[in-house]
């Protein structure tokens, strides 16, 4: 069984055929996916919360990501605790610093993310961390909250330095790999992966979004993370059961979500059979991390 541990479920990509997005991810034998919730919108945020209550299979996540820094409020944030108190989610995020589009000024972002982190460290939710051309000031703002060690998140599509991945871990995160693992330029990203050690891997589709190899240019969906732990398998020499189990365990022990899994048709998992390849609409250009 394989967890997408980062998707965009919620999102209007998948308005028209959210239901065939679940069915195919059930029979590519991903057993959960974690739903990202936009908390700055607190209608968007109802409608993930909505999506997440109505299938067993999905978990969420949400939290005011740094595109969205500049439109925090405290209404916003207090509607994040609330639904942390009630239960409904599972970690706090995807939050952090975004230095590339800069849709809000590096000020607001670091305002609104440290002040996300108290918040996420006051209900005792695990993070769920964004970060692009920040990698100094991310590790700076972390340190401050998690310099002690974790359990502490997640870093999220991760694309940074070794250096960066070692001073994450020591803090307690664990590295999540999306799609980008399979392409055939990342080597800086492989290289990394193969240092991370087992017990602190994840793997995410980040759907809509860096749909991996074979199914580049097309939109991303849960199903296709069984692409991302073959390469993740490939880069640590090990089995694809072993980053199946690995991953699985690890999300399991990281936002306290255990499940029982039943048995598995190991024929299915191995090869790229039907079950692996959704039919329905693609929508192109999708490579942009959220």
């Amino acid at each position: 069984m394989f967890i997408d541990s980062h998707s965009h479920l919620a999102e209007a990509e998948f308005e028209s055929d959210l239901p065939s997005v679940l069915e195919r991810a059930r029979s590519a034998l991903v057993e959960r996916v974690l739903v990202i919730g936009d908390g700055a919108d607190a209608a968007k945020t109802e409608k993930a919360v909505l999506l997440a209550e109505g299938e067993e299979d999905l978990d969420l996540a949400a939290g005011i990501h740094p595109h969205e820094a500049g439109l925090a409020s405290e209404p916003s944030l207090e509607n994040l605790v609330r639904l942390a108190r009630s239960g409904s989610l599972v970690a706090w995020g995807e939050i952090g610093l975004d230095y590339h589009y800069r849709h809000a000024t590096p000020e607001e972002q670091e305002e609104v993310f440290d002040r996300q982190l108290a918040l996420a460290r006051e209900v005792e939710l695990p993070v769920v961390i964004h970060t692009r051309e920040a990698e100094v000031r991310t590790l700076e703002i972390l340190g401050e909250h998690f310099g002690n060690g974790g359990p502490a998140g997640v870093m999220h599509c991760f694309t940074g330095s070794l250096a960066m991945a070692r001073c994450c871990l020591e803090m307690g995160f664990h590295i999540s790999f999306s799609g980008m693992l399979t392409f055939p330029k990342a080597h800086d990203i492989r290289q990394v992966a193969r240092a991370v050690p087992m017990d602190r891997l994840l793997i995410e589709t980040d759907a809509p979004y860096l749909a991996p190899v074979p199914f580049r240019g097309r939109r991303n969906e849960p199903a296709f993370v069984v692409e991302t732990a073959r390469a993740l398998a490939e880069v640590k020499q090990v089995s694809l059961e072993a980053v199946a189990k690995c991953t699985t365990e690890n999300y399991q022990r990281l936002f306290g979500r255990a499940h029982p899994t039943g048995p598995v048709e190991a024929a299915r998992v191995l090869g790229r059979g039907p079950g692996l390849v959704p039919g329905g609409s693609a929508t192109g250009g999708l490579e942009t991390a959220q």
